[in-house]
């Protein structure tokens, strides 16, 4: 298992949008990996659906850590942590 620390930078926080983006990933690129996110309050929460993820309630300025295990996990560990920090703009201009 690996771990990341990161910071939402979404000036809307993990919402809907992004939400479906970083499951759609992980389940797309990342099939046979499991996913979790641990909170500076300690809730650590598995990566199954877009409501476990919004139910964290990461809003920008936010720090957790995203923790991976599964077959390629420095792959999936950079892939989804940079979503987390991404900046997202829907739609996209």
């Amino acid at each position: 298992m690996k771990e990341r620390a990161f910071t939402v930078k979404n000036k809307a926080g993990i919402h809907c949008r992004p939400s479906s983006v970083i499951l759609n990933a992980i389940n797309k690129e990342f099939p046979y990996h499991t996913f979790c996110v641990v909170t500076e309050d300690g809730q650590e929460t598995e990566l199954n659906s877009i409501l476990t993820l919004i139910s964290l309630g990461l809003t920008v300025g936010t720090r957790a850590v995203l923790k991976v295990s599964g077959p390629d996990e420095e792959k999936a560990l950079q892939r989804i942590g940079d979503l987390f920090e991404n900046e997202f703009d829907f739609p996209p201009r």
